[in-house]
């Protein structure tokens, strides 16, 4: 039983805590915690990597199909999983190129960390590349419903885990130099045209280089041409980003815009 001579303090009050009125305390620590554990894991900026968490490796998606032809599933739905496998796999690799380079950097400070939202599918991939390049990653999960907490491939002083999106996002875009886009839904097009209007908007101070990953996915899911043609767009916001299906072209574009812009920049800009 509480003594109530004795009553908690204010910030050991988990019903206060909890209450509407400590919501900007709560919005605070998702500022000040993630603050304060980069800065004790010495990492400096990120690569960000958004994508579908829907998108499973290559291994999974071989076995749903197996298993969908043996009349345990859907082959129809099986057969899209396996094509999609694809960029789960372009994400793993990519991912695993990026760190390997950042790690001949630099021997004082992590520079240029893949970062995922933590979850599977692209995120796992994303993590999973970076863990096979023995590289620190960073996994910034958010609590969701059907989410189950981060991908096994995060490293684990760095699994973050959210109550607030805009916080989520902040921290994505904060530490970002070089963000990929891999295919995906409602979220990973949010996060996508978050960061260029922040780009285009000038709010985002430092160079970031932008790439979607998967030209035929992309042309189908937009039409940014077509904002161009109606004037809702400049043609050189274009220019802002590239789009691609080759992990050469994504890895070559990334490295030299941060061998040119971001080494001497160490260090979150907005």
């Amino acid at each position: 039983m509480t003594d109530p001579s004795k009553p908690p303090k204010a910030y050991r009050d988990a019903a206060f805590l909890s209450s509407a009125r400590a919501r900007p305390l709560r919005m605070l620590a998702e500022y000040l915690e993630p603050e304060d554990r980069f800065s004790d894991n010495r990492v400096e900026d990120t690569i960000v990597f958004y994508g579908s968490a829907r998108i499973i490796s290559r291994e999974d998606a071989t076995q749903r199909l197996e298993e969908a032809k043996a009349g345990k599933g859907h082959i129809e739905e099986a057969e899209r999983l396996l094509e999609m496998s694809r960029f789960y796999d372009a994400a793993r690799e990519l991912s695993k190129r990026l760190t390997q380079w950042s790690k001949g950097l630099t021997e004082s400070d992590r520079r240029f960390v893949i970062c995922s939202g933590g979850g599977p599918g692209i995120m796992e991939a994303a993590n999973r590349g970076a863990s096979e390049a023995k590289g620190v990653n960073i996994g910034l999960g958010i609590s969701l419903p059907h989410e189950e907490g981060a991908n096994p491939f995060v490293s684990r002083e760095l699994v973050f885990q959210f109550h607030y999106f805009f916080m989520r996002k902040f921290w994505f875009t904060y530490m970002a130099k070089a963000v990929i886009v891999m295919p995906g839904g409602f979220g990973t097009l949010d996060e996508l045209f978050e960061t260029l209007t922040l780009v285009q908007t000038g709010r985002v101070k430092k160079k970031m280089a932008i790439v979607l990953f998967g030209q035929d996915y992309w042309s189908k899911v937009l039409n940014l041409e077509a904002l161009v043609e109606f004037g809702t767009i400049s043609p050189t916001d274009l220019d802002l980003f590239i789009i691609t299906d080759s992990i050469d072209e994504a890895f070559d574009y990334v490295t030299r815009e941060l061998e040119h812009y971001g080494l001497d920049q160490p260090g979150p800009h907005l």
